[in-house]
């Protein structure tokens, strides 16, 4: 710790008293680290991961690139099916016997994927996207559902107690656990358009509690993290009492951030035209009204609560002037309350390299096409 001369001591005490005698209390630290960076997709897809030297080597790449540009964090969100011995080509539904059933092939591949994160600099975030028993995107046959069945969420315990033995030994500084994307109810799973609705309180924290124990049970330290209800957009109450930090997300409101997302819209032509500030298929769109989305989350900052925005993000339909605009807004307030953020993502339709957006002038980056003007903005945040 850096120690104070007598005149720099004198300013900072004289400030703390001007705040005492004004009746303000100081704002509270986030007690999370304001990590900065990215998503990373290599293990988001449910079928059966195939381990590659050449894959590695460029997850490798894009990593030295994120610590180069001054970024620090990535998650790694993980479809669990692709590090097990089921193989989703048989054409046959996954048991509740195989949901448990590792391949250690895939799980030494994930378990690189960490280290080499960590080799330069950047903590990386493991979460579970597709847990047994729940996805948030519909269509994948599950034996059992998370938020119902016992036998579900002793697969899910599982799942994080290998994780947890397996990865001990790497430090809180290096590593967290995000426990699983997105967490909410849908009336039919099978329907990708079928509402949300929230879990309630009591079980989300029955289960993140059961997880915070197998998991603290090899490091008691770990760092955990519970993803925003009813799809990661709501703060959870019932989870302040336990030693878990919260993720947000920065895809608010839907009609930016994802105008034109096949798995959102059923007939992307319906999407209303984005626009930042302004009107919006009827409802008034700007910071002030960004603020308020946003009020819970930093008043959990206040509670003592730490808070990250695990996702966030514009897919590449929005037009490119409106998305900068209306995500450097994002971005000052998540600054401006000490709160991280990863975008969705490094690679791809919402990310920095390779993005496919029609409206930019890229720069050739060793063979991608590189979004400037995004990396210019994440950079000053």
């Amino acid at each position: 710790m850096k120690s104070l001369n007598r005149r720099e001591f004198l300013t900072t005490a004289s400030i703390g008293m001007a705040g005492l005698l004004a009746g303000h209390t100081p704002p509270v630290e986030n007690k999370l680290p304001r990590w900065r960076g990215f998503n990373i997709l290599d293990y988001f897809a449910p079928q059966r991961y195939t381990p590659s030297r050449k894959r590695l080597a460029e997850t490798e790449q894009d990593f030295q690139w994120m610590a180069d540009w001054g970024f620090d964090f990535v998650r790694i969100p993980i479809a669990y099916p692709c590090y097990l011995t089921y193989d989703p080509k048989t054409g046959l539904d996954i048991t509740p016997e195989e949901t448990v059933d590792f391949r250690e092939e895939a799980l030494d591949a994930i378990e690189e994927t960490v280290y080499l994160a960590n080799k330069y600099g950047l903590h990386a975030s493991l979460n579970l996207h597709r847990a047994p028993g729940f996805c948030i995107n519909a269509g994948f046959h599950e034996p059992f559902n998370l938020w119902k069945d016992q036998e579900a969420q002793a697969a899910f315990y599982t799942h994080w107690d290998m994780w947890a033995k397996r990865l001990k030994h790497r430090s809180p500084k290096q590593l967290s656990f995000d426990l699983v994307n997105e967490p909410c109810f849908k009336a039919d799973m099978n329907d990708q358009y079928s509402p949300a609705k929230p879990i309630p309180g009591d079980l989300y924290h029955h289960v993140a509690k059961n997880c915070l124990e197998v998991i603290h049970r090899h490091r008691p330290d770990r760092l955990v993290i519970a993803d925003g209800n009813n799809g990661g957009g709501t703060v959870t109450p019932e989870l302040v009492d336990l030693p878990i930090a919260q993720s947000c997300r920065g895809y608010f409101p839907h009609y930016i951030s994802h105008y034109r997302a096949g798995w959102v819209w059923k007939n992307p032509d319906d999407a209303p035209t984005p626009v930042w500030p302004g009107q919006i298929d009827g409802q008034t769109f700007d910071r002030n009204v960004l603020e308020g989305f946003y009020k819970p989350w930093t008043d959990l900052v206040q509670q003592g609560v730490g808070v990250h925005c695990g996702e966030c993000g514009c897919f590449n339909e929005t037009p490119h002037h409106v998305f900068l605009s209306w995500f450097e807004d994002q971005l000052d307030i998540l600054t401006s309350h000490r709160i991280g953020w990863g975008l969705w993502n490094f690679r791809g339709s919402f990310g920095l390299l390779d993005s496919g957006r029609k409206d930019v002038a890229y720069t050739d980056w060793h063979g991608h096409q590189l979004d400037s003007k995004l990396l210019a903005l994440l950079q000053k945040y």
